[in-house]
């Protein structure tokens, strides 16, 4: 067993995947002939620590090898699931931070109001799209879909379609806590000034090379749509599909696609907004904002879960040498090099399906493995040209329009991603590799996420229906009664050890 377990070694070392991947392994075993049927009829080679060419021995062998190389692939696979949990423990409490802010703006803007400001296509229109989109959702699904209801009552597409679309996914405030916690402060500032960059490039599309009769053939095409809609996020609710959740409120029949929206929903949501006085202290109000902020759980937990596992599995199992021969055209500091970068990082943003900060721990995986910083940055603003989304607007605009769309984010994308690149690599500001990400101490990390559990924990409750509430009493209650007696009697026996040494 010694024998067949030094062959395994020396065909593929058993260390991290930082210096010898997982690949290393399969490909040592196919050189070394040690997966081809012959080899089991015609015995083992001798020597380099290989047994002797004896069927039984043979079979032993190759059987000890399939298992070494199980365990390889669970160490992959644990090493993967620990790297997505550290990026999960640095980034819990900017998540809960994030969503919370996100849920309380909501509640106080109104969407009629912020239309009002996005009439025209000026660029006063278009810095206003890009502060209310800023300060909205982060979900990229909701954020199609508010721009949508902004853009058929009125609002400009370069307003609209461009900077209130792209600011409220790319320049939300926990997206930029998690770039800051994950990637580092550098790319926190490039990410803002390459928005932007980007929410410029899309005024210019919209403004130049659009022609008006396009876009009101898609405002029409977007009033004339008729389908059962979300009665909180607007988006597609399917009766016939089992995730969509029917209810009467008010007398009136509504459909919601989650249970976070079922949640969120407030038949009196078309209250005035409030930015001063005692409304703001309002309890319905702030609950109404936790419920905007656990919808936002609802639509983004999977999308956020997927990218950490994602970017742990890729650090885990794809060797270096997989990303050189992808992101490794033309030479070092070359304009090839420059540009291929920041293209294919778009255009692996574009095949991802995941939303703006579930991109972003991949974004990580990218820069640990030479791609370059304006690459990264493409990547992650191309999290509006998923498929998914692609598909909405052509449901909801047109084909035609659905390609404006797409051509404009994209070169949106690139031009970013190559004017971050220029002007932070000419000022100094590329971070190296081993200084990214890291910016709150261990320690701080740590209370700040003791802190946001309770309050995520506090925030499911209020806004859960009476008798969930009652039923989850009902459940906790036995176990928290016993943990007091545990707790209680624990302390007891202490206290008598002390008396029997003589203490009090």
């Amino acid at each position: 067993m010694y024998v067949v377990t030094q062959s395994i070694t020396d065909a593929a070392t058993l260390v991290p995947a930082e210096t010898r991947p997982f690949v290393s392994l399969a490909v040592a075993a196919v050189e070394h002939g040690l997966l081809r049927p012959r080899a089991l009829a015609h015995g083992w080679p001798t020597g380099a620590g290989f047994v002797s060419p004896n069927a039984n021995d043979g079979s032993l062998e190759l059987a000890a090898r399939l298992v070494g190389l199980l365990g390889v692939v669970l160490l992959r696979l644990v090493e993967g699931v620990g790297i997505a949990f550290k990026m999960a423990w640095e980034t819990w409490w900017a998540l809960v931070l994030g969503f919370t802010l996100s849920g309380a703006i909501q509640e106080f803007l109104s969407e009629d109001q912020i239309t009002g400001y996005l009439g025209d296509d000026s660029w006063r229109a278009v810095a206003y799209g890009s502060f209310f989109g800023a300060s909205s959702s982060s979900c990229s699904f909701s954020a199609v879909s508010m721009t949508r209801s902004l853009f058929t009552k009125g609002a400009s597409a370069a307003a609209s379609l461009g900077a209130f679309q792209f600011a409220s996914t790319d320049l939300v405030l926990e997206l930029a806590l998690i770039v800051l916690l994950l990637l580092g402060w550098q790319f926190a500032l490039a990410e803002v000034v390459g928005g932007l960059v980007a929410i410029v490039v899309l005024a210019i599309v919209y403004r130049r090379f659009v022609p008006e009769a396009w876009i009101e053939r898609a405002r029409e095409h977007a009033r004339a749509l008729e389908e059962t809609e979300c009665a909180t996020c607007g988006m597609r609710a399917d009766p016939a599909d089992e995730e969509t959740i029917e209810a009467t409120v008010d007398g009136q029949r509504r459909y919601f696609c989650c249970g976070g929206c079922r949640n969120a929903y407030d038949p009196s949501a078309d209250r005035e907004p409030v930015t001063a006085g005692p409304e703001l202290l309002s309890g319905d109000r702030w609950k109404s904002a936790t419920a905007n902020a656990i919808r936002e759980w609802d639509m983004l937990w999977r999308d956020i879960l997927l990218g950490f596992l994602i970017a742990g599995l890729l650090a885990a199992f794809v060797p270096n040498a997989w990303w050189t021969a992808v992101f490794g055209v033309g030479a070092e500091g070359s304009v090839v090099r420059l540009v291929s970068n920041v293209i294919l990082g778009a255009v692996v943003g574009v095949v991802t399906f995941l939303c703006s900060v579930g991109n972003v721990p991949f974004g990580v995986v990218l820069w640990q493995n030479g791609v370059s910083f304006g690459g990264v940055l493409a990547f992650i603003f191309a999290d509006l040209l998923i498929l998914p989304l692609v598909q909405a607007y052509r449901r909801y605009y047109g084909i035609r329009m659905a390609a404006v769309i797409f051509v404009a984010f994209f070169l949106a994308a690139v031009t970013a991603g190559l004017a971050v690149q220029l002007l932070f690599g000419g000022l100094g500001l590329v971070p190296p590799v081993s200084a990214a990400g890291g910016t709150v101490p261990g320690t701080y990390t740590a209370l700040l996420n003791a802190v946001a559990i309770p309050i995520l924990a506090v925030q499911v409750y209020v806004v859960l229906e009476p008798e969930q509430r009652a039923r989850i009493g009902d459940r906790l209650a036995p176990h928290v009664a016993g943990l007091v007696i545990r707790t209680h009697q624990l302390l007891e026996r202490i206290a008598y050890a002390l008396e029997d040494r003589g203490l009090e």
